[in-house]
């Protein structure tokens, strides 16, 4: 995720409320990582579109950023609305555009420290458990710091991950992690 990087006046970057996710998958599962910026959680490479001329062209820069991989592929596989909020300065409403993309790759893996904590190759099952840390955060059963401490899926991820049919949540979990954005 492209951290706010100080506008040109010197002040905080604004949010431009649009962003990408990108799914990178491989025999050994699905890439994530621990966001060295916040929010807290687990997840694939996302950031803003901002300067980077559309949803296509920054998953591509994303994915290099991050993890240091060539997108060689896109799929569009979502395309929505979260009101989730970002660590960048806010302006108008609270949310993001969302596009989310499947991506075939070539390169090896080489994690921004900046960005990339414990990056891995998950299974479903192991995604799975992620996205129930995640809800018992939203349940109360986890406080903040625990979940900071030893996080599950950003919370941003976990209707997304539903969506697509890679987790598996209840409706009214998804709609106590959506309090959490």
């Amino acid at each position: 995720m492209t951290p706010a990087a100080p506008a040109p006046d010197g002040g905080a970057r604004l949010c431009d409320h649009a962003s990408v996710g990108v799914l990178i998958s491989s025999p050994s599962g699905l890439l994530v990582f621990e966001r060295a910026i916040p929010p807290a959680g687990i997840a694939p490479v996302a950031g803003h579109v901002d300067e980077h001329g559309g949803p296509e062209q920054a998953a591509r820069d994303e994915v290099t950023e991050e993890v240091g991989l060539t997108v060689t592929h896109l799929h569009l596989l979502l395309d929505q609305w979260r009101p989730n909020h970002c660590h960048r300065t806010p302006s108008g409403p609270v949310g993001h555009h969302w596009w989310i993309f499947q991506a075939e790759v070539s390169g090896s893996l080489c994690p921004s420290p900046r960005e990339v904590r414990a990056p891995r190759w998950i299974h479903p099952a192991q995604l799975q458990q992620h996205a129930l840390r995640t809800t018992a955060h939203a349940n109360g059963y986890l406080g903040r710091e625990e979940f900071e401490r030893e996080p599950g899926l950003e919370p941003v991820w976990c209707r997304f991950l539903h969506d697509l049919e890679l987790v598996s949540l209840p409706s009214a979990d998804l709609d106590r992690i959506e309090a959490l954005l």
